[in-house]
């Protein structure tokens, strides 16, 4: 009796992260189709063409965009956040299809984390720096 062979999906993870976003990309070779959250890049994003560029840059800059289809599951954060966490992950993914990619990313500075986060309110002022309004008298 012949034994049965699985095949293996071919699939590449990388995990994003912007401000409080969170992204879990997931690319699989394909036709370049990005599906967010179970919706296509258009109506995820809308009208906000600058939030689909941000997203495809990794894609454009390794000439990816027509190999891959990229599934994302994005959460937290608003949509300048998530569309970065985004692409933090992609090109995390691009890097594990291809180490020949990873110069080039770097360079851009996509694999690099965003550290800025929002401040922390501080007792006695309405927001983290914003004080009271002040009078001498």
């Amino acid at each position: 009796m012949a034994k049965a062979v699985a095949k293996k999906k071919i699939q590449f993870w990388g995990t994003g992260r912007r401000k409080h976003s969170i992204a879990r990309v997931r690319l699989v070779p394909g036709n370049g189709g990005v599906t967010i959250n179970d919706r296509t890049m258009d109506e995820y994003f809308g009208g906000l063409d600058t939030m689909k560029l941000i997203v495809n840059q990794p894609l454009v800059l390794t000439a990816t965009t027509d190999k891959f289809d990229v599934f994302v599951n994005v959460k937290g954060g608003g949509t300048a956040g998530q569309a970065g966490a985004i692409r933090h992950g992609i090109a995390r993914a691009l890097c594990q299809a291809d180490v020949a990619y990873r110069p080039a990313l770097k360079k851009e500075g996509f694999l690099t984390r965003d550290p800025r986060m929002k401040e922390r309110k501080k007792y006695g002022l309405k927001k983290a720096r914003k004080a009271p309004q002040f009078s001498k008298r």
